[in-house]
């Protein structure tokens, strides 16, 4: 097999991983990965932004007010319009929203990130370099980026 086609089916996997655990976090907890960003960063500084959300989890305004959309619907967050500053809208999880961000199972991230943290710093640095490189040559540079995405179904065959 040519370093290419390993190099390929390396990426496969990583997005197979991802896919699955998007599949679990989805049917356990019903919300999907970046669901799961924007309630961990709302509970974690309540009465955010929608602005500085969309900053910490790397994602646009747009693709934010959508999720927050959805995780409002579902009643799992609460907008509160600032008094003082009608333009300001403070983000904060409701009951519901604790105790499904309560009952997500440990994140993908974590284990990379304790995993990652272990290796020597030009091991971290070599990794990086190189994924960025990958992600250049794949024209992914410009993409909206959560460090879990809910990607859809994976054809076997590829």
């Amino acid at each position: 097999m040519e370093k290419y086609e390993e190099l390929l089916v390396a990426i496969r996997r990583v997005i197979r991983a991802i896919d699955l655990r998007s599949k679990k976090l989805s049917k356990d907890v019903g919300i999907t990965g970046p669901q799961l960003l924007v309630l961990q960063e709302l509970k974690a500084d309540p009465g955010i932004t929608a602005k500085r959300v969309s900053d910490l989890v790397n994602l646009s305004q747009a693709t934010v007010t959508s999720i927050l959309d959805r995780l409002e619907n579902k009643q799992l967050i609460s907008r509160v319009r600032s008094e003082s500053d009608r333009r300001r809208i403070a983000l904060y999880l409701t009951e519901t929203g604790e105790k499904t961000l309560n009952d997500a199972p440990r994140s993908m991230e974590d284990s990379f990130i304790e995993r990652f943290n272990k290796l020597e710093d030009w091991e971290q640095s070599l990794l990086l370099s190189s994924v960025q490189r990958v992600a250049n040559m794949m024209d992914a540079n410009e993409l909206d980026a959560a460090p879990i995405l809910n990607i859809g179904e994976i054809d076997p065959k590829i």
